[in-house]
């Protein structure tokens, strides 16, 4: 019997050690009551679950190693980027709008404005592939490639044998790819390109004693750097299913979209690329100035301003979060969202609602085919909120839609590999490209309309009308929507 007492006594101040440290620990009121009573009421289940996704790994620095890794970016380059920022800022080219976004990601992540910016949006694979052998095939000093998801087909053995012959000339060549997503690369994959001098390395390699957490902190990103001049960056990753030009057997059409940046806008990719692989090889970069050349003295400033927003657990703030809210607050005429998972939370979702009840026209376009019930029940209880206020949204039926954009008052597109969900906000390393371009922006438009041709509205009083028990569930699934 004492033992059973001890055990109870134990038990019960595991559980105040747990809810103690789930308030001093979660930012957010709703998830501090959902981690607590999970605890209680679910024993040990509950704080299995909150030590594996519930800790805030940005405010206890768990990487701490990265950050310590970001400083030692020398001060002339630096100095260098933010006096050209500086410049494009008071030029008057960008609307007043734009200038506090500009200048909270500025302050918040050191991103500098730059100008001077060769943009092409390439709308699938079909135009991102291309394009990408053809920069990797021109290359003279340096490749550095880093994705979350490379699959070992005929896409990824395609730019993996031309990154084997670049390495072969003498390029250097750098590959990082995430450990979860790409589990399917095979060892043998990588030693091909071991051998044949390509360095690689995986992000936050699994380990079966830290399985929980290396598995929820992911690198989302999909970014390019050739001889820090030419970048590209959006949501497609390598792999035969965001190609629509292989003729697969059951093939499911994949729209996407990703851009190429050529100008100073790729040092900031690239110095992303340089934090991220010193976090992650045995052998890190060592600064130069060969991967920062200087675009800066180009004359005129008014070609494709771009900044970029980058965030995850490495960062002090929800950089890419909390960019989308002033963009969308900015807003004055029209909002086009097109996102996979949109799991957006409350503050996304009042700041929509606001746009919408001050006359800005918000439309959003989200998959008709989904590849996760959870999620999809998850989103469509905050379809039913914006619904109720006069949102126009769209379920794309042409096949997956995966693209990751945002396009507001004609002059502001947002690409990157974000999702609008939880995990992209908190969870994950992710990249945008802010472009302020009335020119891109057009193209993203008109992209955008053409996507509407293949979707259909949903009928908001048909949608507010449905069986209340449906309603009942997708409620039900949203309080877990921050886990999703």
């Amino acid at each position: 019997m004492n033992w059973i007492l001890l055990g109870e006594i134990a038990y019960i101040l595991l559980v105040i050690f747990v809810v103690l440290r789930v308030l001093h620990d979660t930012r957010s009121s709703t998830k501090t009551l959902a981690y607590i009573l999970f605890t209680i009421f679910v024993p040990f289940i509950g704080m299995f679950f909150y030590f594996s996704f519930g800790i805030n790994y940005r405010k206890r620095k768990l990487y701490s190693k990265k950050l310590n890794l970001d400083e030692p970016i020398r001060e002339d380059i630096r100095n260098r980027l933010h006096a050209y920022s500086e410049l494009i800022h008071n030029s008057g080219i960008i609307a007043d709008r734009h200038k506090n976004l500009i200048e909270y990601i500025r302050r918040s992540s050191s991103s500098p404005l730059t100008a001077n910016n060769d943009v092409t949006v390439l709308v699938n694979g079909e135009e991102k592939f291309p394009a990408l052998l053809e920069a990797i095939e021109n290359a003279m000093s340096h490749i550095h490639i880093e994705y979350y998801i490379y699959e070992n087909d005929i896409t990824g053995n395609d730019v993996a044998e031309l990154l084997i012959k670049k390495a072969n000339e003498g390029v250097e060549v750098r590959f990082l790819y995430d450990d979860f997503g790409s589990h399917s690369l095979g060892k043998s994959f990588i030693k091909k390109l071991n051998d044949a001098g390509v360095q690689t390395a995986p992000f936050y390699k699994i380990k079966w004693y830290a399985l929980a957490n290396r598995l929820n902190y992911r690198n989302h990103r999909k970014i390019v750097i050739v001889d820090g001049s030419v970048s590209f960056i959006g949501g497609i990753n390598i792999s035969d299913r965001y190609r629509n030009d292989l003729q697969k057997e059951n093939h499911l059409f994949w729209r996407d979209t990703h851009l190429q940046i050529k100008g100073q806008a790729t040092a900031s990719l690239q110095y992303l690329f340089l934090c991220d692989w010193n976090f992650c090889s045995i052998k890190p970069m060592a600064f130069s100035e060969v991967y920062f050349p200087d675009h800066t003295k180009q004359g005129s400033i008014e070609k494709d301003v771009v900044q970029i927003a980058a965030s995850g657990p490495d960062s002090t703030q929800p950089v890419i979060f909390y960019s989308l809210l002033e963009a969308i607050s900015s807003a004055k005429q029209s909002i086009y969202i097109t996102t996979p998972y949109f799991i957006p939370g409350e503050s996304l979702i009042d700041a929509l609602i606001i746009a919408i009840q001050s006359g800005v026209d918000v439309k959003l376009i989200i998959p008709g085919i989904s590849d996760s019930k959870m999620v999809n029940a998850a989103a469509s209880a905050y379809y039913t909120e914006l619904l109720q206020y006069g949102a126009k949204i769209y379920k794309y039926h042409k096949g997956f839609v995966h693209a990751k954009t945002i396009v507001i008052d004609g002059d502001l597109a947002i690409v990157g590999s974000a999702n609008m969900d939880y995990r992209s906000f908190d969870l994950n390393f992710e990249v945008n490209a802010m472009v302020y371009s009335e020119i891109i922006a057009k193209q993203l438009t008109n992209a955008f309309e053409k996507d509407l041709k293949v979707s259909q509205k949903i009928n908001a009083e048909d949608w507010l009308n449905r069986p209340k028990y449906i309603h009942l569930w997708e409620k039900m699934v949203k309080l877990w929507s921050p886990f999703l």
